[in-house]
């Protein structure tokens, strides 16, 4: 019996992503198969958050098709003033395609869920506060319903349910304080318990250990795993801190000014010259 190829989460296909002059994202093509842990990193500059941000609508991107659990998601080409200053490839590959440009709102109902590299949370509310109004994307209600106070079930679990994520995240002691207030650390597991507020299938961390002590870090790489497991979640993610990414990844794909350089298993990765130099720079020759 021959083996099935996994289904993937993500399919990210020639996206360029072109800002004037700069092309920040150029030709990627990338896949993340489902309940895969799946890493994107290179240096500074990169375009690994453009290419977060082609994803979840934040940008569209200039060129390229991104196909999300197996059915086309974002989907353009570059046209008028883009056509004529277009520097990436693949110009004419979707120009017979209608174009597809969901906001950021539909695709999180989709069921993809981000954090940010500099973290966005609602700083008038509190941890609880944060949780639960990402809870209120999935409510079952209505304007009837919230009106003639038919919700009150609904309510009533989706309040349980915060409380169950901010357990989860050792947060509970914190609810009723303002989520700005909480140290960096702990600011970074909120934003990730807000995240899975929304019931994801994909979760973009972008950064997730960024400002994390060693320790931190070590307790992140077992959560990221758990939350794989028991939510049956995909991950793709941006991380600058290598240990973490080694531990984790299933796979890695690595950029450097917009372009993929290299493709592989954490053990590849860790010895390829390519990446080695896009790190560290290439001296100098005499």
């Amino acid at each position: 019996m021959t083996e099935q190829a996994p289904v993937n989460a993500l399919h990210i296909e020639n996206v360029t992503m072109q800002f004037g002059g700069v092309v920040s994202v150029n030709n990627l093509t990338l896949d993340v198969p489902e309940h895969s842990i799946i890493a994107l990193i290179g240096p500074n500059g990169a375009g690994k958050t453009t290419a977060f941000n082609c994803i979840t609508g934040v940008y569209q991107p200039t060129n390229g098709l991104i196909e999300f659990m197996g059915k086309p998601m974002v989907r353009n080409y570059p046209k008028g003033k883009d056509l004529k200053n277009y520097l990436g490839e693949e110009k004419d590959k979707y120009r017979s395609l209608p174009v597809l440009s969901p906001t950021p709102d539909e695709i999180t109902k989709l069921g993809i869920a981000r954090t940010f590299q500099n973290i966005r949370l609602w700083k008038s509310m509190t941890v609880f506060e944060n949780v639960l109004t990402a809870k209120h994307m999935r409510a079952d209600q209505n304007v009837f319903s919230a009106t003639f106070r038919g919700n009150l079930s609904e309510e009533k679990r989706m309040r349980e349910e915060t409380m169950e994520l901010l357990n989860e995240q050792g947060l509970q002691e914190y609810k009723d304080e303002l989520a700005t207030s909480l140290p960096y650390g702990l600011q970074r597991r909120l934003e990730i318990a807000r995240a899975l507020a929304t019931d994801p299938k994909l979760l973009l961390l972008d950064e997730p250990a960024a400002g994390m002590n060693p320790q931190e870090t070590l307790q992140l790489a077992e959560f990221v795993r758990t939350i794989r497991d028991k939510y049956k979640l995909t991950v793709f993610l941006i991380e600058h801190h290598m240990d973490l990414v080694m531990n984790i990844s299933d796979y890695i794909y690595v950029i450097d000014f917009g372009s993929e350089i290299a493709q592989g298993l954490p053990k590849d990765i860790q010895t390829n010259q390519k990446v080695i130099e896009a790190y560290l720079g290439v001296a100098d020759e005499q």
